[in-house]
């Protein structure tokens, strides 16, 4: 929850299915710019994340895919990506 005690909730369940190579949801991270995206995905890589070899990225994409140590896929998006 935000500092300020107002904004969305997140709760997430625990599924026995198998990962799906094309998630129809997932999570996005925000990250200001592209140095601050780089940080993040240091950051959890650092943590177990992996990067995904995706096969669905745009030319020019703004987002970079990893995935959690159990296989979940999730981005990580430049938002000043123009």
């Amino acid at each position: 929850m935000p500092p300020t005690g107002t904004g969305p909730n997140l709760a997430l369940g625990l599924s026995e299915t198998p990962v799906q190579t094309h998630p129809r949801v997932h999570l996005d991270l925000y990250a200001e710019n592209a140095a601050a995206q780089a940080a993040e995905v240091e950051r959890l890589v650092s943590l177990g994340a992996t990067h995904v070899d995706w096969d669905l990225y745009p030319e020019d994409p703004d987002f970079i895919v990893l995935a959690d140590p159990e296989g979940n896929r999730f981005c990580v998006i430049d938002t000043a990506h123009t």
